[in-house]
């Protein structure tokens, strides 16, 4: 198994220490400066059997704000290592809380159909880090971050070195859980026990992975409604798992003598 990572967020969330730490080197130029990265930094380590390609993107910016080239081109790269990684870390900053931007980096990564974990990195400096604060962040990540309600979320401290070991064991099942494939035949046991009222499903199939995608055979043209495909992705969850990563869902009509 070989993973590529790629660390994304707003400049100076803590990306290359995050990189550092994971590493167990000082691979990565750190600075309180924001905007120290200007190009992807790839490493690449080997932890229980597995190899993990680790890219550090430059901090992506509002488009206002990017007034060189080359800060132009580190967000095209950031967005294009996006596209090409397995899993992707988008990294919150505790002490800042989550702003706009967050949720606009948040949402390179689910249109790319990449696998995510939300990092809130910095935790250690947080005044009384007890579970009640931890649940009213998370709260609030699923309150604005709603389209990434797949995401597992990880509270470290990269700096530290908290929660490195947790983070590890994520990406490693996001991966895996982004791999999946399930067999026709234990999709079609599935779909014996759904309850469909807007049309008949007869079968589905999957016909790729990373992201999980399905093609689900129906007695009509056209996508199922919105609230019919959130709950079939729902219902493949709850079966499934599928943990950190986004599944998608084509409809197709099933042609007529065909069986």
């Amino acid at each position: 198994m070989s993973a590529k990572v790629a660390i994304i967020g707003r400049p100076n969330v803590g990306k290359s220490t995050l990189l550092n730490a994971l590493t167990g080197q000082e691979r990565a130029i750190v600075s309180p400066v924001a905007g120290t990265t200007r190009d992807a930094v790839d490493e690449t380590i080997v932890r229980n059997g597995v190899e993990y390609i680790l890219v550090d993107t430059a901090g992506i910016r509002r488009k206002g704000k990017t007034h060189d080239m080359a800060e132009k081109l580190s967000v095209v790269m950031a967005r294009r290592n996006i596209r090409m990684a397995h899993v992707v870390l988008l990294m919150l900053d505790a002490t800042e809380g989550i702003v706009g931007l967050d949720a606009t980096i948040a949402g390179y990564a689910h249109e790319g159909g990449r696998g995510v974990i939300i990092c809130v990195n910095k935790w250690d400096e947080i005044t009384g880090q007890g579970g009640q604060k931890k649940a009213a962040f998370e709260a609030e990540i699923r309150d604005k971050f709603k389209f990434l309600d797949y995401a597992p979320v990880v509270f470290l401290s990269a700096k530290a070195g908290h929660g490195i070991q947790k983070l590890f064991t994520l990406i490693k099942e996001v991966y895996d859980q982004a791999s999946t494939r399930i067999s026709t035949g234990e999709l079609n046991r599935f779909v014996d026990q759904l309850h469909f009222e807007e049309r008949k499903i007869y079968y589905i199939t999957q016909h790729s992975i990373r992201p999980p995608a399905f093609a689900v055979f129906t007695d009509k043209g056209g996508p199922l409604h919105f609230s019919h495909q959130r709950y079939l992705v729902n219902q493949l969850r709850k079966r499934f798992g599928f943990t950190g990563t986004p599944i998608l869902v084509q409809t197709r009509a099933k042609k007529k003598g065909k069986k």
